[in-house]
């Protein structure tokens, strides 16, 4: 049943992105670049439904009141899904992301980035071409919209051993705003190359934010701190919630480590 379930909520997870994309490019195009948005975050809930109703995986958010209002921020959450890239986003003011510039290039996905003044960035570059992102993300941040930036670069699945970039210290540095830091564990339930998609129910975390001004050796340590500790509280959490959910071996190793300690 699992993989019947499953098969059919990629197909309809496919289906509904081009065919959203399609039938609602006039629309978005035409509108201005902030109320357009609300079409992204549409497609975005529209997922949710599939997902709790095609395979019965649901999720709830904690910690919405530690968002700051009225104010650009980095949102940092843990990326282990191509559900959080973007199950998040109706619960974002105007988001922004650096992404690598071989998105724009694709039909209708790269002008919808484009439209929404995401940044493109050579993954290669360096010097000038750096600095010239780095100047296009503080002048969207001015206005007061929230990058969106994984620390540890890519996806990682459940319980793996934290490999966070410096570059989200640069950023803190740099633009000189808060970082909320997002712990959750989608992978155990939408694992990254695979297809299988499993039943159950999950909780995204959001905590405090880090104010602005630390050092960003200072920072980089706290951010990995507090975001291990409470990741590897929710890991247990999630797995005693959902123990029919098979565990990947990464996720099954730090699970036992963690209940080791506390014997």
């Amino acid at each position: 049943m699992i993989v019947v379930r499953s098969i059919l909520f990629n197909l309809a997870f496919y289906i509904n992105l081009i065919g959203q994309m399609i039938v609602l490019s006039p629309a978005y195009f035409l509108l201005p670049r902030k109320k357009a948005m609300m079409i992204p975050k549409n497609w975005a809930r529209s997922n949710h439904w599939l997902f709790d109703k095609i395979v019965g995986t649901t999720f709830e958010i904690e910690g919405l009141e530690n968002i700051p209002k009225g104010q650009g921020y980095i949102f940092a959450p843990k990326h282990q899904s191509l559900w959080d890239t973007y199950a998040l986003l109706p619960w974002q003011d105007d988001p922004f992301y650096i992404l690598k510039r071989e998105l724009t290039w694709i039909p209708l996905f790269g002008w919808y980035i484009l439209k929404q003044r995401m940044v493109p960035v050579d993954r290669g570059a360096r010097g000038r071409v750096m600095a010239a992102v780095m100047e296009r993300a503080k002048a969207e941040m001015k206005s007061g919209r929230q990058l969106i930036i994984y620390p540890e670069g890519t996806r990682r699945p459940p319980g793996a051993p934290p490999e966070y970039k410096y570059g989200i210290a640069r950023l803190y540095r740099d633009l000189q705003v808060p970082v909320l830091p997002v712990v959750m564990h989608p992978g155990l339930f939408w694992p990254r190359r695979k297809f299988l998609r499993y039943p159950g129910h999950f909780k995204v975390r959001i905590l405090p934010p880090i104010p602005a001004g630390m050092d960003p050796d200072d920072f980089l340590a706290h951010l990995v701190d507090v975001m291990e500790t409470a990741s590897d509280k929710l890991l247990l959490e999630t797995v005693e919630a959902n123990p029919h959910v098979p565990l990947q071996p990464t996720a099954a190793t730090r699970i036992a480590e963690l209940r080791a300690r506390s014997i």
